[in-house]
């Protein structure tokens, strides 16, 4: 129980200090929000004006929450990802990287601090977003099952945190280009899992990488949820799914994370500031 208690304080520390990272470049933090929010409210001034520029009767209202549900959930799973991905690049930026390497931490706890912190701030992030373009949009959610859509977003994280850490040695093991592939893959999993528009309407080719895209099922089940008010029960074929690439994706990317990591102390890429 002692050792479970220090692991536990130490996984603290890690989710601690990603906090104070996110006072000390407040400013950075200002800008992305605001991107965020600007992207949002595009993506749901498009919704508004699809009628005018179809020249069509559509209703906007079902289709301007389709696109928000799409835009707030891909910026909590991005935050997610990003919080994971980036862990490594962070690091680099405080000149840490080597005393977080050599403390008498195990990898696993400091990389389920970083994932908590992922997670946490994510939620945080995104719920302030929401409350911004509510302000903009009359958003509908009496059909709304709440309960499911949380239970659905908590089980996706585990998806993206497992291939947050995956990604995660890109920084690690390239030091001028790892944040670069970092957002190369987000960009991959936005094009390919239906964030604004079915996953029916791309390519066959394109749909069968969809199916490996835990955000497919993250938005898929999130829309049933918000939108239909579907209950847990029927939301399996999202759930099962997600789950499962969590379960493969986390163990996978620890094991992937400390391969690099023994990798870049023996070529002395830690050392290496970009």
């Amino acid at each position: 129980m002692v050792a479970i208690a220090r692991e536990v304080r130490a996984s603290y520390a890690f989710v601690e200090r990603n906090f104070n990272l996110v006072k000390r470049y407040w400013g950075w933090e200002v800008a992305w929000l605001v991107y965020s929010v600007a992207h949002a409210l595009a993506i749901g001034f498009i919704g508004v004006g699809m009628g005018q520029i179809s020249g069509q009767a559509i209703n906007t209202d079902q289709l301007v929450l389709y696109l928000l549900v799409g835009a707030l959930v891909w910026s909590y799973l991005a935050i997610v990802f990003e919080s994971v991905g980036d862990a490594i690049s962070w690091e680099r930026w405080e000149g840490t990287i080597e005393y977080t390497f050599m403390a008498p931490v195990s990898r696993l706890t400091h990389l389920v601090g970083t994932c908590l912190f992922a997670v946490v701030y994510g939620l945080l992030r995104t719920g302030l977003i929401l409350l911004i373009i509510s302000l903009f949009f009359q958003v509908d959610l009496s059909r709304a099952n709440l309960l499911s859509a949380t239970i659905v977003l908590a089980v996706a994280s585990i998806s993206f945190i497992g291939l947050g850490i995956m990604v995660s040695v890109l920084p690690l093991l390239f030091a001028e280009r790892g944040a670069q592939m970092v957002f190369l893959a987000q960009a991959c999993l936005l094009l390919f899992s239906g964030v604004y528009y079915p996953v029916e309407v791309m390519p066959g080719w394109m749909q069968a990488v969809a199916t490996v895209s835990p955000a497919t099922y993250a938005l898929q089940g999130v829309r049933a949820a918000l939108l239909e008010g579907s209950g847990v029960p029927a939301l399996t074929g999202a759930l099962i799914p997600l789950l499962v690439i969590g379960l493969i994706s986390i163990p996978v990317g620890v094991r992937i994370f400390v391969i690099a990591e023994h990798a870049a102390k023996r070529s002395g890429r830690l050392k290496r500031s970009g």
